[in-house]
């Protein structure tokens, strides 16, 4: 998506450790139009699977993937990284490893918000290692509702997590793909 690259280039930060800050509109500051605009592209790319719901994990793709579900007309859950009081019943739940926090978190979501009649599609942020997608396509599994595809705003394109989705037979649809970062020029090679 050329809008969305155009902003990479223009306000995202390469960071040594293979990091792309993008705080500016994306995971901190959120550009609403930009939202609207990658909304409508997942809205384009998965406009024949029979989507009722939009999953995600907290924090950084709920913008997102709120935006893009007022596109699908359909509810957004997300897995949340932290047992609270105000979840009852019984959780799916999976465990995760924050590139970006290098830290594991128990991700949960609540048993009465995914079922076997549920058509989901997945959004997120990131995905470098996939970590956070997989743990989410865990739950989806144990709840017995049917993934739809996977849309991703950013992908870094030289880390693993993308090939191993796709060759899992995962409908993969990242508007960004990022091929390579120089943290001493700050330079980007995007994929097309």
């Amino acid at each position: 998506m050329e809008l969305l690259e155009q902003y990479i280039r223009e306000k995202g930060v390469v960071k040594k450790g293979n990091v792309l800050k993008v705080d500016s509109f994306l995971n901190h500051q959120m550009d609403v139009h930009l939202f609207s605009e990658m909304g409508r592209e997942w809205k384009r790319l998965f406009a024949d699977a029979p989507i009722n719901k939009i999953l995600t994990i907290e924090a950084s793709g709920i913008g997102i993937a709120c935006i893009a579900a007022q596109l699908f007309e359909v509810p957004v859950v997300f897995a949340k990284k932290a047992q609270s009081i105000n979840i009852d019943g019984e959780v799916y739940a999976s465990k995760v490893q924050s590139f970006t926090h290098k830290r594991v978190y128990d991700v949960i979501v609540s048993k009465k918000f995914l079922s076997p009649d549920d058509h989901i599609l997945v959004i997120d942020d990131f995905l470098a290692n996939g970590c956070a997608v997989n743990g989410l396509l865990d739950i989806i599994e144990a709840s017995g509702a049917t993934l739809e595809g996977v849309g991703i705003a950013v992908e870094k394109g030289f880390q693993e997590g993308g090939k191993l989705l796709r060759e899992r037979g995962v409908r993969l649809e990242s508007l960004a793909i990022v091929d390579a970062m120089d943290a001493k020029t700050g330079e980007l090679t995007f994929r097309h």
